[in-house]
């Protein structure tokens, strides 16, 4: 039996990454001292790691909507990636780093 590279794997790559930092990103609002001050941030980490779930399940299946989840995917990773830069903590700059490069790696499968 042979097998095929998948086109996407840098990219699936990127997105279970990008779903890894984001879940420890809201874990992380969660113990702030003030998680409330952290909701919006929460909230698309929240709806970020989503996408990047659907994301890698089209590539995975070569879906021919895989293109369009992933440009949707790069929009929702760089909101979240930009929320993340107005806060210091350690998770939301791996976060904000980890959605940056999901984004980059997203828009060039549909590029």
């Amino acid at each position: 039996m042979t097998t095929t590279a998948n086109p996407y794997q840098a990219c699936i790559d990127a997105c279970n990454a990008c779903v890894i930092a984001c879940n420890e990103c809201f874990a992380g609002c969660l113990k702030e001292d003030d998680p409330k001050m952290m909701a919006r941030c929460m909230a698309l980490d929240v709806n970020c790691a989503a996408i990047c779930s659907l994301a890698v399940g089209a590539m995975a299946r070569n879906s021919e909507m895989a293109k369009h989840f992933c440009r949707l995917c790069s929009e929702v990773c760089l909101a979240c990636a930009n929320e993340c830069a107005h806060h210091q903590h350690d998770h939301c700059v791996r976060c904000a780093e980890a959605c940056r490069a999901c984004s980059k790696a997203c828009l060039a499968m549909v590029n």
